[in-house]
């Protein structure tokens, strides 16, 4: 059998193996594996095939093992959560032993969050190493990232007239000079320079991260936990961190360990926005250095009439507000269209963003850019 074969043979699974043949070996493995969790479902609910993984935890570990083997790891991530989903085993998560064996990543963080609250004690330190792992991860991957498109937008909204040559803005100079241009001199004689701000370790903004933890939005709040603790390690920035349900809980105190903070989370619920933007609003005291970020589904549980009154009167004072219908790696996110298209009424866009694309954002808000065009040029 041809290699193009043998990957439909995988594709198909059993059903094709009299038109394309059998396997042997370790595609015999993956086959077993693949089928294990991606069998149909026949007459009156029942596996169409033998194969399946049951709800025996030694089971699921071995085939966790199996396909650690046999895919690469963001195949097998995809296959855990499938099997988390399809095969309801998310009880299976509260035994230390097959949490020992799965793959970590944002989406079992995810899960195991929602289980805080049930997951038995000894299993609870193994749920914190992988969570810590996850963690750890990611502020590898965004932390450096973060500090520098925030540290440079700060600079650069930060503006002096009267700069030190090495802190002149060239093309703000060139651009608020162009009337003086000399066309004998072929050049530009400028009147006013145009600098960087020269850094400071004083606050220069405020940034309140206010975080919907109902059930939909679990691979945002994790993000959210990890970018608030790398934002709240700017002492350039005072950084809050707000999550809600029906009820406001405030993690500010927690954002010098990003798993303390995910294991405040309660995931699942129901949503009141109106009344976590309620909270929020007491913490703002500089409003034109305040920046306001609502990560939420839209989904509005409480009283939407207030709500929108608030974000309005948030905008009219001067902060810049964001609304993030998630935050996350997941596509286009289900949400209240509605709700959405109100707010964009208001002037505060609302759209998806990925972890990537996050500094950039923060950035764009520091320097209080048109989020329009931002939102825009992530869905383009």
């Amino acid at each position: 059998m041809d290699d193009r074969l043998r990957r439909w043979r995988l594709v198909l699974g059993g059903a094709a193996e009299e038109s394309l043949g059998g396997l042997s070996g370790a595609e015999s493995a993956m086959d077993a594996a693949l089928a294990a969790l991606y069998d149909g479902v026949g007459q009156g609910g029942q596996r169409s095939r033998s194969a399946g993984l049951g709800a025996s935890a030694p089971q699921v570990a071995r085939w966790l093992g199996d396909i650690r083997e046999y895919f690469p790891s963001t195949v097998v991530q995809i296959m855990q959560s499938d099997a988390i989903d399809r095969l309801n085993l998310t009880s299976l998560l509260l035994e230390p032993e097959m949490l020992s064996a799965v793959e970590p990543d944002v989406h079992l963080v995810g899960t195991l969050l929602s289980l805080g609250q049930v997951m038995p004690d000894k299993t609870k330190d193994i749920a914190r190493q992988v969570v810590r792992q996850v963690v750890d991860e990611l502020e590898r991957r965004i932390a450096n990232k973060t500090k520098a498109a925030v540290a440079g937008a700060l600079n650069r909204a930060t503006r002096v007239n009267r700069p030190r040559h090495a802190d002149i803005d060239w093309r703000r100079t060139i651009h608020a000079n162009l009337k003086h241009y000399q066309p004998d001199y072929r050049t530009i004689v400028p009147e006013r320079l145009v600098g960087y701000g020269r850094r400071t370790t004083a606050v220069q903004r405020d940034v309140i991260l206010c975080v919907d933890q109902s059930g939909s939005m679990a691979a945002s709040v994790v993000y959210s936990g990890v970018f608030a603790a790398v934002l709240a390690s700017m002492r350039s920035l005072r950084t809050s961190l707000v999550v809600f349900d029906t009820a406001v809980v405030d993690l500010t105190d927690q954002l010098h360990d990003p798993v303390e903070v995910l294991f405040g989370t309660q995931l699942g619920g129901g949503t009141d926005i109106n009344r976590a933007i309620a909270y929020c609003q007491e913490l703002v005291t500089r409003p034109r250095d305040s920046i306001f970020v609502l990560i939420s589904d839209l989904y509005e549980g409480g009283i939407r009439a207030e709500m929108l009154r608030r974000v309005a009167a948030l905008v009219e004072s001067g902060v810049q507000v964001v609304v993030l219908l998630a935050l996350s790696d997941e596509g286009a996110p289900a949400y209240d269209h509605d709700n959405a298209a109100a707010l964009a009424a208001l002037g505060v866009p609302a759209f998806a963003c990925t972890p990537d694309a996050f500094p950039d954002l923060m950035a764009a808000a520091i320097e209080r850019r048109d989020l329009r065009a931002f939102a825009a040029q992530l869905s383009s």
